[in-house]
């Protein structure tokens, strides 16, 4: 990883047009311990348990801290029950923290529920804020009531989305009859009725088709970007990251591992893609760095002198074509995962030479 470090902060679109404004979100030494229920398989293990009941404690958030600075829109990513759930929760005022300090937008999320709510909007993709018997209109009428949004805001602001997100023909459809896109896409709009400052997103594009998530990603860049808001994203997905975030944060083991920009997610090597006519025998020099080969490309890592060992291969085989890459984004991130907690950003690529 190249520059990566932690607690570090990049203006969004309100701080470039306003000057740097003060953390929007502030984490600090977060953590989140849920205790769980534990007893032998079989009734007569669940007799036991009524009797003398053990549990054990799981630690989901350990020390997590970061800023985040109005306007930002941030990638948060790891492997399932890294945390990145328990922390949009946090957030969000679901979830009270074990111990540390939590401030978004000068409130404490869980001591001012009301108030803080009527600031940000949540996504979750594996769940609906939508009622599932009634037309998604409906729905949104309801929502209007919660939020006490007025008539000429709401009207407004619902027009906007319904033509942006192409929601026009799914409004007088009952909820459980849309697909899952078109419910995301929904819910989306849901999440916004309000014009929030702040947008949590919790795995917005799983299960979503190509032309889905496209149109998913576009919205989101384009209402960071026009009104500011802030965006905190999780997802499995890099290319969600890649697409749409100036800056990712990943975490593991409840541990935040990283914090940076997707550039410093790529490794300093490359990948030279050789098609050759007919593969050769390889120099002892070439064949220590084959990554793999299929049919008659190979693939080479190279970690200097990359120009060099262009002309090496040029100018020693017959090759009909060549390409230079970074390594996939999601190596680099898997490494790190690997690694776990205590790891030090920046030291992969040593490791991976040793």
């Amino acid at each position: 990883l190249r520059g990566s470090r932690r607690l570090h902060r990049m203006p969004g679109p309100a701080d470039r047009c306003a000057g740097m404004s003060e953390p929007y979100i502030v984490v600090q030494d977060l953590a989140k311990r849920f205790k769980i229920a534990e007893r032998d398989p079989g009734l007569w293990g669940a007799l036991k348990g009524i009797a003398n009941r053990r549990y054990r404690s799981v630690e989901a958030l350990h020390g997590v801290s970061f800023e985040i600075g109005r306007g930002e829109l941030v990638g948060y990513i790891g492997p399932n029950g890294a945390g990145k759930s328990t922390t949009i929760k946090i957030l969000s005022g679901i979830l009270v923290p074990s111990s540390g300090l939590c401030s978004v937008a000068g409130l404490i999320p869980w001591k001012s529920r009301v108030e803080h709510v009527a600031r940000i909007g949540v996504v979750f993709g594996q769940r609906t804020q939508l009622w599932w018997d009634l037309p998604v209109i409906e729905s949104f009428e309801l929502l209007r009531d919660i939020y006490r949004v007025p008539e000429a805001s709401y009207r407004r602001e619902r027009d906007e989305l319904v033509a942006l997100l192409e929601l026009e023909p799914l409004l007088d459809v009952p909820v459980r009859q849309l697909s899952l896109g078109q419910r995301m896409r929904a819910d989306l709009a849901a999440s916004l009725l309000h014009d929030p400052d702040i947008l949590f997103l919790d795995e917005p594009t799983i299960g979503l088709d190509a032309i889905s998530k496209l149109a998913m990603r576009s919205f989101i860049k384009e209402r960071n970007a026009e009104r500011g808001t802030t965006v905190l994203l999780t997802t499995h997905d890099m290319d969600d990251v890649e697409a749409r975030c100036s800056r990712v944060m990943l975490i593991n083991h409840g541990t935040l591992l990283m914090d940076g920009t997707v550039a410093d997610l790529r490794s300093d090597k490359r990948r030279v893609v050789v098609d050759f006519e007919t593969v050769p025998e390889l120099a002892a020099a070439h064949a220590g760095r084959v990554v793999s080969r299929s049919g008659e490309r190979v693939v080479f890592e190279v970690d200097t002198r990359v120009a060099e060992f262009v002309a090496e291969m040029t100018a020693s085989y017959p090759v009909l074509d060549l390409t230079v890459d970074h390594p996939p984004i999601e190596e680099t991130v898997a490494e790190l995962y690997r690694q776990g907690p205590g790891c030090q950003p920046g030291a992969m690529d040593g490791a991976a030479d040793e």
